[in-house]
């Protein structure tokens, strides 16, 4: 394990490059699986979820090669099987989109239930829902799902909440199902869209992707493609967010401005400059962050994966902000962690009130998930000392190259192997 060691207090500057989408990559990965022929990803995030679901393939008997760091080339043809291994699919949450893609290429799936972060329960009884509508039945057994229908059909189905991941599921399962299939209250965030753009190319008929109407007409055949995934909405959003909690000047390159409106519009409440260009957008702070009120919304509002990178800004903003979180129950976990640094925060149920502090100090801190990882890094970015931040293995299943990234934006950061025997007796 390692953990990072950071000497906060300095001003990030300069220009990083933000990488491929994770929550897109993690469900275009196992859509290959519905291919006739091998298919090459390009703008893959180098990240610990993307590789383990291209060795889910691996291990089901695809062919995948890495043509660099960020490419990958996947022959599906000879996946010999419909169960994905289960000690490798609980360890992330996006395994669950084999479920659609089996169910696409050969109508039974048999799925380990979900793992990744933990801050609240991750039903898939959308998921079920769909696949039922679409003339499957399922079953559990030992933790695993298995989910089969002697022939998929196309559906009329109605979502009871807007969930990205039963939406990008049923599309999967029914782009090759007989007839038309149309998903209403369709969750809308650009990882969706690039799903649809990606089967599209392969030859799947998709419109109304990006609105809460997806229509989906059922096709025989998907054929292998090169597609590039697109630029990681939430990466970026975090590094704008660091820009700002160290009062930073940075540019941030390769990203689709129109994704970070929500983000972009919160940093400009709270006094920060930020300026938009094609595929980039400078972030400025020169002065006192001021209070702002944040809600966590489906796309496109607010991010919920953006929630904790928000409060460790609001942290240190002059006066009182509410953050309303409506989209995971448990998510205010990191919460104590940031109070550890100083801040003052009270959480009832849902929202959370922040009082604003001149500044946080530096502490021993741990990354509770994925998000609030990258909040206790900013956070140590933006105290005056030396802070730890331990279980960083959460942090680097979403950011390609964190360290490295903020080295050249000026950041005192490392990473530092925790030694195996002072794992085991921390343990």
């Amino acid at each position: 394990m390692d953990k990072f060691i950071i000497k906060g207090g300095k001003r990030l500057h300069g220009e990083v490059v933000i990488s491929g989408a994770k929550n897109a990559a993690v469900a275009i990965i196992p859509a290959v699986a519905m291919a006739e022929s091998p298919c090459r990803i390009e703008n893959v995030p180098n990240i610990s979820d993307v590789k383990l679901s291209a060795r889910i393939l691996t291990e089901m008997g695809a062919t995948v090669r890495w043509l660099g760091k960020n490419t990958v080339e996947i022959d599906p043809t000879t996946i010999h099987t419909n169960v994905v291994p289960s000690e490798l699919g609980r360890k992330m949450r996006g395994s669950y989109y084999n479920i659609g893609a089996l169910l696409g290429r050969c109508s039974k799936a048999i799925v380990p239930l979900p793992g990744g972060c933990d801050f609240g329960v991750r039903p898939i009884d959308q998921h079920i829902k769909g696949f039922k509508a679409l003339g499957c039945t399922y079953s559990l057994n030992d933790g695993m799902i298995e989910v089969s229908a002697k022939e998929l059909r196309g559906a009329h189905i109605y979502l009871d909440m807007v969930t990205v991941g039963a939406t990008m599921n049923i599309i999967l399962a029914a782009v090759k199902a007989k007839g038309l299939t149309v998903i209403e209250n369709a969750a809308r965030e650009p990882h969706v869209v690039d799903l649809a753009n990606f089967l599209n190319s392969m030859g799947a008929n998709i419109s109304g992707a990006g609105t809460d109407v997806i229509k989906i007409r059922g096709v025989e055949h998907l054929k292998g493609i090169t597609y590039s995934i697109i630029p990681d909405q939430i990466e970026a959003g975090t590094y704008m967010a660091a820009a700002a909690a160290t009062r930073g000047d940075v540019l941030v390159k390769n990203v689709t401005p129109k994704h970070l409106e929500s983000i972009t519009a919160k940093l400009m409440e709270m006094g920060v400059t930020v300026v938009e260009y094609d595929d980039a957008v400078r972030v400025r702070c020169d002065g006192p962050l001021s209070k702002c009120n944040v809600k966590t919304m489906p796309h496109p509002g607010f991010p919920t994966d953006m929630q904790p990178q928000i409060a460790a800004l609001l942290s240190i903003a002059q006066g009182t902000s509410i953050l309303n979180e409506s989209v995971w129950e448990n998510r205010f976990r990191y919460v104590d962690e940031l109070i550890h640094m100083g801040a003052n925060i009270q959480v009832d149920g849902q929202v959370a009130v922040i009082e604003g502090v001149k500044e946080l100090h530096p502490a021993p801190l741990r990354a509770t998930d994925l998000r609030a990882g990258a909040a206790m890094v900013m956070a140590a970015l933006a105290a005056d000392g030396t802070s730890e931040v331990d279980e960083t293995i959460h942090i680097e299943r979403g950011y390609e190259n964190i360290v490295e990234k903020l080295q050249a934006l000026g950041a005192d950061i490392r990473r530092v192997e925790i030694p195996a025997n002072a794992v085991s007796r921390a343990m």
